[in-house]
């Protein structure tokens, strides 16, 4: 059960599953919903993965439904992951689940020797190069011993905006609040929100200055300067640019695995659940990319993405070898990342969400109004605000401050302005009925059918 099914095959599917004919179903978030009368267990993979939050209504997580699941048909739940959520992690810690761990990997292979590569260096010396020596050198000992390797990087297109160096002017999409990515394939500036795109101007379009500068780098950026570097390597790049066919993932995994290419080079599509025999190499490049996006789940992030990647090499007979190029090597996450040491990482972060008052400690409870006009928007979520303020004294299970209103992360997105009412507590009976209690009460409000608004508990994206 996935998207990528049509929707005969998906009924199909489905009547299968509910006449008994299917014993097994696997699938993503939504297979959580099979209709499996008899249900025995129930498996999820990589707990840990954002996507099994759903980012539009009903906004369900699969593992919360997969526990109640569990919780009424009295079945096995098994969460599995080599880097457990915060959450789920505490839990077992906390005797709430039965810890099983895996200390060693499949036939006691050993874990990668892990390089971090200080990029501060190469620009002090002013190296302008994306790609550090270390991981150069590497990869020419590759391919001279005719072993493949894996570069990640979470970005992409050729470069992650265009600057204007005498105004500072950036580009931005005229849908959204957002800087346009560049994309040297078709030379346009591109959203990779709504799609929006238009050529690369000559001249800045603020000042008229004819200095404008790419700054950032992605993963078309990156192959270009490896094929000047390395021009006798085959490099496949794996990102949503390429793999927009229902089977182009496997036909580029299907090529590497046969060994028609020295380097396969991608964004999150590479991090995790690959296996070949020949990949003894691993490079991430800007490892910092995703530590300073804003939210509580930024360090997780960063730390499963990179000990994710960092795994897939050496996993047979061959020793691995990984370099982390950063601008942060004392960063804990990263280090602890390079190690693969999870205790670490979940001992300091722990104590980080304790602070904040993030889950596993408290849930974050998220309203979102949207619309074609912002200060419209922006007057309801004021109006919300006040209302809930109200309620929440005489609520138990929650606290008595109202976060916000604020702009949303992106503020504007498709045309439509977002702003942000939250507060804190344990989803208990009581929070989850003021909630309820609040949304009917704002669907009563004159104007509320012009806007849109919905209702989250921690949200992994606003």
């Amino acid at each position: 059960m996935h998207s990528g099914l049509t929707a005969t095959q998906r009924y199909d599917e489905y009547c299968r599953i509910q006449s008994g004919k299917a014993r097994v179903v696997i699938g993503t978030r939504t297979a959580v919903f099979s209709p499996l009368d008899n249900l025995g267990c129930i498996i999820i993979d990589e707990e840990q993965e954002p996507t099994y939050k759903s980012e539009s209504d009903p906004r369900y997580h699969a593992r919360e439904v997969a526990k109640y699941r569990a919780a009424q048909d009295h079945c096995l739940l098994l969460l599995g992951s080599a880097t457990p959520s915060v959450e789920s992690y505490h839990a077992a810690k906390a005797g709430k689940y039965h810890l099983l761990s895996l200390p060693q990997r499949y036939q006691n292979v050993p874990l990668p020797t892990t390089v971090l590569a200080d990029m501060r260096g190469q620009l002090r010396e002013g190296d302008p190069s994306r790609i550090s020596r270390q991981l150069l050198e590497e990869l020419q000992l590759n391919l001279s011993r005719g072993e493949q390797s894996i570069l990640f990087i979470n970005r992409r297109g050729s470069a992650r905006m265009a600057a204007c160096v005498d105004c500072g002017h950036i580009p931005t999409c005229e849908n959204c609040s957002v800087a346009l990515t560049y994309h040297s394939r078709n030379g346009r500036l591109m959203c990779h929100h709504c799609g929006f795109s238009q050529p690369m101007p000559e001249t800045c379009p603020e000042c008229g200055g004819a200095h404008l500068k790419l700054i950032g780098s992605g993963t078309q950026s990156i192959e270009d300067e490896l094929q000047e570097l390395l021009p006798e390597a085959r490099i496949l790049r794996m990102d949503a640019d390429t793999t927009e066919g229902r089977v182009s993932h496997e036909k580029l995994l299907d090529s590497f695995a046969k060994g028609k290419a020295d380097i396969l080079l991608g964004t999150q599509m590479v991090a995790k659940g690959l296996d070949f025999d020949n990949v003894t190499l691993v490079g991430v490049l800007e490892a910092d990319l995703s530590l300073y996006c804003g939210d509580y789940h930024a360090t997780e992030r960063t730390f499963s993405l990179l000990a994710q990647v960092v795994g897939r090499a050496g996993r047979r007979t061959r020793p691995g070898r990984a370099v982390i190029q950063t601008y942060t090597p004392e960063h804990p996450v990263i280090q602890a990342a390079a190690s693969q040491d999870y205790d670490a990482f979940y001992e300091q972060e722990i104590l980080m969400r304790q602070a904040l008052k993030a889950p596993p400690f408290a849930d974050q409870f998220v309203f979102r109004f949207g619309g074609t006009d912002e200060h419209t928007v922006q007057q309801a979520a004021q109006a919300f605000a006040k209302a809930l303020a109200a309620q929440l004294p005489q609520t138990p299970d929650v606290e008595p401050a109202v976060l916000g209103p604020v702009p949303a992360p992106i503020a504007k997105l498709n045309k439509r302005y977002f702003y942000t009412v939250s507060f804190r507590g344990r989803a208990t009976n009581n929070s989850r009925a003021l909630v309820s209690r609040m949304l009917a009460a704002y669907d009563r409000w004159p104007g509320s059918r012009s806007l849109t608004v919905s209702a989250d508990i921690d949200p992994y994206y606003l």
